[in-house]
């Protein structure tokens, strides 16, 4: 990790600001830290001084934690983005305009060791190829928080079937029921597309390894059957959907019999 972060602490409760600065300045990865009480103040800041990330508060009167976030994004040179919030309800939305890490208060000294890994990460110059495997990074969306009557849980990526686009939600259909949260499917292929997910329909993706068999309809549409409801394929990705079934099927295949089985 680069050594001397310079950072950016914006909340604009003064006490919450205060205690965020020290545990910043106690971090020894941070070679200085500024406050900034508002949204107005950062910017002005950002301006006029280089920031290697800044830890950002998102509700905030006048322009909120997001908004900000969303105009720093725009920068030819921006800095990393750390949210540290009191709610989880804004975590796919704060990756998805690109935060390094989302930290929960009271923020703990492990956590913020982890996000300022991650800063530093993201800020170190490339390194030659090496013999030596990369060390596997966490997965931010392999679980997504969903909100319902005023709880939030999380639904795992390994338990969903399938998602079905409404507008700018998603309906994850998963043993346990259906879960609403505010995503473009589009979004969630990005996210999911390399984790075994496969786009069938406009409004559909699907977990390859949900797929239990493939049938046409009584229209000679082609369906995805899962074992929580079936799934539309259209004729545009019908093609691809059986191509990476049979490559799973292999993969499958060539790894019981390396096991011996």
């Amino acid at each position: 990790m680069p050594a001397g972060l310079r950072v950016l602490a914006v909340d604009d409760v003064a006490p919450a600001l205060d205690e965020l600065c020290r545990l910043l300045r106690e971090a020894p990865e941070v070679a200085e830290v500024a406050g900034a009480v508002d949204a107005v103040a950062a910017l002005k800041m950002i301006r006029t001084a280089r920031f290697d990330a800044v830890f950002l508060d998102i509700s905030m009167p006048g322009l909120d934690g997001l908004e900000l976030a969303t105009l720093l994004a725009r920068l030819a040179d921006p800095p990393a983005i750390v949210f540290v919030t009191a709610y989880d309800r804004h975590a796919v939305t704060a990756y998805d305009i690109g935060a390094v890490d989302y930290l929960l208060k009271p923020v703990r000294v492990e956590r913020l060791a982890a996000a300022l890994e991650r800063v530093g990460r993201m800020l170190a110059p490339e390194e030659p190829a090496s013999a030596e495997p990369p060390a596997p990074q966490p997965d931010a969306m392999a679980a997504l928080p969903v909100e319902a009557a005023g709880r939030t849980r999380y639904v795992r990526r390994s338990e969903v079937r399938f998602a079905e686009a409404q507008g700018d939600y998603v309906r994850l259909h998963t043993p346990s029921g259906v879960h609403v949260v505010r995503m473009p499917i589009s979004r969630l292929e990005e996210y999911w597309g390399d984790a075994g997910f496969s786009r069938v329909h406009r409004s559909f993706l699907v977990s390859l390894g949900a797929v239990r068999e493939l049938r046409s309809d009584t229209t000679g549409a082609l369906i995805a059957r899962t074992d929580v409801g079936d799934v539309p394929v259209s004729r545009r990705h019908a093609r691809d959907l059986r191509e990476r079934l049979l490559r799973d099927a292999q993969r499958s295949e060539l790894a019981r019999s390396g096991r011996g089985e």
